[in-house]
């Protein structure tokens, strides 16, 4: 299970899926189908949200083996 704090600190939403759409990083949201999707963070760049994705990656590793893991997107 994976919780994502949104840039905006506005939502706290269960993602099953993260990825990137153009300067957006989005996630799915769990239990729905790949068209019900929520902006996580907006960016200056793909590069950068492609960063952040890859920060979100090393995370999921990290936690390996919790149940629950959680991550909140940074400001810029």
């Amino acid at each position: 299970m994976l919780w994502i704090f949104t840039q905006n600190k506005q939502s706290l939403i269960n993602v099953h899926e993260v990825m990137v759409s153009g300067k957006k990083v989005v996630g799915v949201i769990y239990g729905s189908t790949l068209s019900d999707h929520k902006v996580l963070g907006k960016y200056h760049s793909e590069e950068r949200a492609t960063e952040i994705l890859h920060d979100i990656f090393s995370e999921v590793e990290e936690w390996r083996g919790s149940m629950i893991m959680k991550f909140t997107m940074p400001e810029v």
